[in-house]
């Protein structure tokens, strides 16, 4: 029997090795290699076999998103199902949108996640129900959504970075842009959000549990 190659890459030992643990019960599915940091996941792909990539959302050296642009940059067909911690109402549309196969959070039920692999490896897109209802709803002219989902990738970036607490020159760091261009997209979010300052930002995020 064929199998699928699988690269993981999550910054948590301990759900690496459950996911491994979880592929093992799979006849048809190995894993390949393993990453913890963002680079680490670039490095790795040059040197294995993938035929579908794990990526969580939230790596120390760089942002999934940022990740998922460089892969699809460099491997523009190979699918990615991101999987993570985060609320997929907030976090699934921008990660399509930067090129992703599918999302799904690791607190699925393990049939779930295979489910979901299985799906992507087809060269399909995985949406949950949840997610589904969303798109749908988007579609909706009098849909009430909320106002976060109309900014970018970047902007959405930032907008979780100033409700952590951090500062400016910490989000350009972290992202790996200049200081005036994290204040550019500050601006743009206050304009999108309607908002005045970080305090606002802040409690909306925590409203509509971004962080």
């Amino acid at each position: 029997m064929e199998k699928h190659r699988i690269v993981l890459v999550d910054d948590h030992e301990i759900v690496r090795t459950g996911l491994k643990q979880l592929l093992a019960l799979e006849a048809d599915l190995e894993v390949t290699g393993e990453a913890a940091t963002s680079a680490d996941a670039l490095a790795l792909l040059r040197q294995v076999a993938c035929d579908l990539l794990l990526l969580d959302v939230s790596l120390p050296d760089r942002s999934g998103v940022d990740t998922l642009k460089l892969v699809r940059n460099a491997y523009p067909d190979l699918p990615v199902l991101v999987v993570s911690t985060y609320p997929e109402e907030q976090y699934a549309i921008n990660l399509l949108r930067a090129g992703a196969n599918g999302y799904i959070r690791k607190d699925a039920a393990g049939s779930d996640i295979v489910h979901a692999i299985r799906i992507v490896l087809q060269k399909g897109r995985y949406l949950s129900q949840a997610v589904s209802e969303m798109l749908v709803n988007r579609l909706d002219a009098d849909g009430d959504r909320p106002l976060h989902q109309d900014l970018s990738e970047r902007e959405f970036q930032v907008l979780c970075s100033i409700a952590s607490g951090k500062t400016v020159s910490a989000i350009a760091e972290h992202l790996f842009i200049s200081v005036k261009t994290v204040s550019t997209y500050r601006s743009r979010i206050l304009e999108k959000l309607k908002m005045r300052n970080n305090a606002e930002l802040t409690h909306y995020a925590v409203k509509n549990g971004l962080i």
